[in-house]
This record gives C-alpha cells, structure tokens and sequence, in this order.
C-alpha cells in the first residue's frame, strides 16, 4: 500500500509541476515524473497478482521510457538552439510572430 501512494504523490507532483512550469525541461521532468508514476502502478499491479510478470513489466517500461528521453531531450536541445530560449510561451510568441509575418508576404 506504501507504493501506491508513493506513485499517488509522484503523480500529483508531476501533474502541479507541468500546470507550473514554463521551462522546456522542467516539463520534461514533470511528465517523466507521471511516466514513472504510472510504470511504478502497473508493476506494483502485476506483482500484486502473484506472477512473475512484474519484473517483465518493469523492464519493458524502463527501456521504452528511456529510448523514449533521448529523443525528447534530443529535440529539447534543437529547439533551445533554433529559438535561442527554453521558456514555451517565448517560443509559442516567436511561431505566432513568424506565422504572421509569412502570411501578409
């Protein structure tokens, strides 16, 4: 019962951080946060059920989480490089800006 609401309170955590935040990366920490909130339920499910299927469960939802991150944190990085800044709404205004100014050429 400890672990679950271990990932109860990763999950609220993960969640008050990605309604706060304004930083590319800290939103990518938060929603890893759910990720691995959501990975630890469904192996404290399935170990729950008596079969060896929870270590199966864990090690398949390490890796694909992992290989997954790379490339968030890969196309993280490009983006932080083409707008020269991490903060989203900064971003958003530069997109908008550029939409606009290809409409009215």
């Amino acid at each position: 019962m400890d672990f679950v609401i271990l990932s109860l309170v990763m999950l609220a955590v993960g969640i008050y951080g990605l309604l706060t935040n304004r930083q590319l990366l800290k939103v990518f920490i938060s929603v890893e946060l759910i990720a691995t909130a959501a990975t630890l339920n469904f192996v404290i499910l399935a170990s729950a059920a008596g079969v060896g299927l929870g270590e199966a469960f864990l090690i398949l939802a390490f890796s694909t989480d992992t290989a997954i991150s790379g490339v968030i944190l890969a196309l993280l990085v490009i983006v932080a490089k083409k707008y020269g800044t991490s903060d989203i709404s900064k971003i958003v205004q530069l997109i908008q800006d550029k939409d606009e100014s290809e409409v009215e050429a």
